[in-house]
Formats: structure tokens, C-alpha cells, sequence
């Protein structure tokens, strides 16, 4: 007879018991990153958060004993699942202590769960949308992580594996790079051909272009048409957009945020690239990714005082019609300018897809290692 008892999570209590599993799973890892506790509440709590308008979503925990030792959510994306003719249930927040029995039993309870609402699959590690963490750790587990990934222990792979069926859906890749004392030529070279040829540009927007002009809306447009057709992609919302120029736009360094316009096309924005200083560090000073009371000025040295030697890249997008043209070259030659004058010597390129050869490419002329794979799983219903 199974020991392990699942709970459906049902109030804000038991979502802060639901958050709380993480931070005590990962207390004495050294790799781990904490969560900015906030953040989760306001991802997972169905008020807060606009992906809702288009996504159903229950928790659940697994106790053993009377003891918490496993989390999980279930989630539908009815935007995404419409867009790639799937009826696809998705896991995410997919934490266990090392006990197979654990783990399949949280599994299974998200099978049935979809199994209930029509599906006919499971897939993940994934959020409820493209902008939440994505994928499970499957290569770079002695690494430190950052705010923006999922860090899992070793056994989280074998346990898939022994849950049997799974198979590989997609892989992200994550690179360290040297910031280069010296901005590559190739860079260069290709920068002032791309503002000559095509009168593309760099420009720095100021805060009130961005927020009160509309500038960080037009952002999330473009990046709507540049991730569309990406793995599980689904176009976000107006209110996702206003949620994300609020979290990340209206915090941002403007100094890292650079903007290509089409002077033939009144400076139209035509791509970006967006970078923060890591706050790897500086989390991990917190207590369970609170900041209140204190929990606050360690990021706020690295946000303002740029006390961290690493920067996340966190995205980039450039409009189809001028990936040819070079204008990625453009985003890189300002954002490592940038990167010297604020003493960063390393910066993290976030997940990208495997597939994406394109993006990839970029990394030949810098000093760089793909250091980090995360993987995400599917399997059909039986």
C-alpha cells in the first residue's frame, strides 16, 4: 500500500507551503539559485497572474509520512495547444526528494488531471508560458544557476528515465561567455557595413520612451514576432505585456538595453537586446528569496553599484526581414562595449534552443563554453 499522499494545493497557505518545498529542497546546494519569492507568488497566483486568461492550472504536493517531499503543478495552455494542434497538459514546478514512488505518483496525478480535461500528453518541465522556466537540468549541474532557469540535482534525469516512455521534446543550451577586452572584428567589420549599407542604428531609449511612450510595448511585439514558430510558443497577451514592462522593463539599466532602428523607415524599432547584471550572488544572500527586511540591498548593490562580475543576456530578437542584414551585430558590439565599462568580465547567454543554429552561431567569435543543457520531456497517454 503507497505510502505517499497527494494534497491539491487550495488556498494561499497551502500555495506558500507549495513555494516554500523549493527553498527547503535546495538549502545546502551550493549551485542552486533562490527564487525571488514574490515573483512566485505573483507567477502562480491565478489573480495575479494574466496568463490565466488563457491557461487552467492546479498545484499539488506529495507528503510521506506527514512530511512535505514533492511539488507539481499541472497547467493547459489552450493558446499554445491551439497553435500547435496539441492537446497537451504540461508539468512545471517539478520538485522531489529522491524516492521514485515520489515522483511517479506526482506524475501521474497531472496525467489524470489532463486526462480529465481531453488531453492526450504530458511535456515538460515547462511554465505556462514561454516566458517562465523552461526545461529540466540535464547536463551542468556543478554550475551556479541564475534567477531565470530551473536548477534540479542529478537524480531528477534518472527519474524520468525510470518513469519510462518519456522521450525528448526539445533541449535549450546555455553558454559562459569571456566579456573580450577587445570587441571582435568580425563584430566591427560587420556593425559599420550594416549602418552603412542599410542605415540601421543603435538607439538608447530614455526612460519615459520605454514606459510612458510605449517603447517597452513595441519591445514584446517584436519579440512576439520573433519567437513565433519556436517550440511551444504562443503570442503574449496585452496584459502579459504590461506585466513584463512593469517586472523587467521599468527595472532595467538602460545603459544594457539597445535598440536597432531603420533610419529608411522613420527609426523604426526593428530589434533589441536586454541585459541585467546577474543576481546569482546576490540571491543566494537572501533568506529563501525574500527581501524584506534586508534581502533587498544585496541586489540592489548589483542593480545600481554593478557589484557582480557577471551579466545575464537575457533576451534578444531582431525581426525576420533583419536577421540577414547584420543587425545582430549592431546589438553586440553596444552591449559589450557596455559590459567593459562596467567591469563585467562573464556574461550567461539564457537558453536557446538547440535547433536554433542561427543564434548559436554568435558564439564562435567569443571565448565561450556551453556549460549547461536543459531538457524538456513528453510522452502520450496510455
Amino acid at each position: 500500500m503507497s505510502g505517499i499522499e497527494i494534497r491539491k494545493v487550495d488556498d494561499s497557505k497551502s500555495l506558500g507551503q507549495f513555494i516554500q518545498f523549493y527553498y527547503d529542497l535546495y538549502r545546502d546546494c551550493p549551485y542552486s539559485v533562490p527564487f525571488i519569492y514574490s515573483d512566485e507568488v505573483s507567477t502562480l497566483d491565478k489573480d495575479k497572474n494574466p496568463a490565466f486568461e488563457f491557461c487552467d492550472a492546479d498545484y499539488f504536493m506529495a507528503f510521506k509520512d506527514g512530511k512535505m517531499v514533492g511539488r507539481i503543478a499541472a497547467i493547459i495552455n489552450r493558446k499554445a495547444n491551439e497553435r500547435w494542434k496539441r492537446k497537451q497538459v504540461r508539468f512545471g514546478w517539478f520538485d522531489f526528494i529522491d524516492d521514485y514512488e515520489v515522483s511517479e505518483k506526482l506524475i501521474l496525478q497531472v496525467e489524470q488531471w489532463g486526462k480529465e480535461r481531453g488531453m492526450d500528453e504530458i511535456s515538460g518541465p515547462l511554465g505556462f508560458t514561454d516566458m517562465d522556466r523552461e526545461g529540466m537540468l540535464v547536463e551542468g549541474f556543478d554550475r551556479l544557476a541564475t534567477m531565470y532557469i530551473n536548477y534540479n540535482y542529478s537524480y531528477y534525469p534518472k527519474h524520468i528515465e525510470h518513469l519510462g516512455r518519456f522521450a525528448k521534446d526539445n533541449d535549450y543550451l546555455e553558454f559562459r561567455i569571456k566579456v573580450p577586452e577587445v570587441t571582435p572584428d568580425k563584430f566591427l567589420r560587420l556593425a559599420d557595413l550594416v549602418e552603412s549599407r542599410y542605415n540601421l542604428h543603435v538607439l538608447k531609449f530614455t526612460r519615459r520612451q520605454l514606459v510612458e511612450g510605449g517603447m517597452g510595448r513595441k519591445i514584446f511585439d517584436i519579440l512576439n514576432q520573433t519567437y513565433d514558430g519556436l517550440y511551444g510558443f504562443a503570442k503574449l497577451s496585452d496584459r502579459q505585456v504590461d506585466k513584463l514592462v512593469d517586472d523587467y522593463i521599468k527595472k532595467a539599466d538602460l545603459n544594457l538595453v539597445t535598440a536597432i532602428v531603420d533610419g529608411n523607415k522613420s527609426n523604426c524599432l526593428v530589434g533589441f537586446g536586454i541585459a541585467f547584471p546577474s543576481f546569482s550572488k546576490a540571491l543566494r544572500k537572501t533568506r529563501d528569496g525574500r527581501l524584506f527586511p534586508l534581502g533587498w540591498w544585496p541586489l540592489l548593490k548589483v542593480l545600481k553599484f554593478h557589484k557582480t562580475d557577471t551579466v545575464d543576456l537575457l533576451l534578444i530578437g531582431v525581426l525576420p526581414e533583419y536577421r540577414s542584414k547584420g543587425a545582430n551585430a549592431l546589438i553586440f558590439k553596444d552591449l559589450i562595449q557596455q559590459f567593459r565599462c562596467y567591469g563585467y568580465h562573464w556574461a550567461e547567454a539564457m537558453p536557446q534552443m538547440e535547433s536554433n543554429k542561427a543564434v548559436l552561431s554568435h558564439w564562435q567569435y567569443l571565448d565561450s563554453e556551453q556549460h549547461r543543457r536543459h531538457r524538456c520531456f513528453s510522452r502520450p497517454f496510455e
